[in-house]
């Protein structure tokens, strides 16, 4: 992908902010299965934290965040609000866990919520509407791929990618005995396959989008009804 500087600096300052842990999603409260994963004894240090991310949360972004993203992308493109709405059941549905599933909404709606004041476009303010009359609507993949529609495809999935990659670093220290010289070491070593990463997500058809992690799905479960908890999810 071949951009210009000027092409850049259409869309660099978008980026830019709406990754930023300043910007106001609130994944900063969620460890999105991974609190319970660390008291199940499966993450306990930097190698099991990169086993993690490489084995359970990338092989789910591939099957199915970043193909929404994509699909949300399209329709968005030609003004499809039906379809965009068409996405974002097939969001809810995929996630087994209510915990994963709220934590979807809870940082899809906040993110709509403030991309709508900032950066809003009209299909994006059409799904706004229709979102705040419905509190099961607004997952955050399906906002993601609404909102930036003035990105080139690579640059909003990988600027996904990261945000998602990040939400679990930003969460490991709190949890495990991690220093951010070893949060780096792994946030390094996943970001260097964001293009694979790509190159497998686009190869999954609308249809085949999907993905059934047993481990993850029953430790968000336990992590609902635990005892104490650190994170929302």
């Amino acid at each position: 992908m071949d951009i210009t500087t000027e092409e850049a600096q259409d869309w660099l300052p978008f980026i830019l902010q709406t990754c930023d842990s300043t910007f106001p999603t609130g994944a900063y409260a969620h460890s999105l299965g991974l609190e319970e994963m660390v008291r199940m004894e499966q993450v306990s240090d930097e190698k099991s934290l990169l086993t993690f991310l490489q084995y359970h949360i990338v092989p789910s972004l591939i099957r199915i965040d970043l193909p929404l993203v994509r699909e949300t992308r399209k329709a968005a493109l030609v003004g499809n609000l039906a379809d965009i709405l068409e996405i974002d059941r097939m969001a809810g549905a995929l996630r087994m866990a209510r915990e994963l599933r709220d934590a979807s909404l809870w940082m899809g709606r906040r993110r709509l919520s403030m991309m709508v004041r900032i950066y809003s476009t009209p299909v994006l303010k059409a799904f706004y509407d229709v979102v705040m009359e419905d509190s099961c609507k607004g997952h955050h993949a399906v906002v993601w791929g609404t909102a930036c529609m003035g990105v080139p495809d690579a640059v909003a999935l990988s600027a996904y990618f990261y945000q998602s990659i990040v939400c679990f670093c930003v969460a490991a220290p709190k949890l495990i005995r991690i220093g951010q010289e070893g949060v780096q070491r792994v946030l390094t070593t996943c970001l260097s396959e964001t293009q694979a990463v790509l190159d497998q997500a686009g190869k999954v058809t609308r249809a085949e989008i999907g993905w059934f992690d047993p481990l993850l799905e029953i430790a968000s479960m336990r992590h609902e009804i635990a005892s104490e908890r650190l994170f929302i999810s």
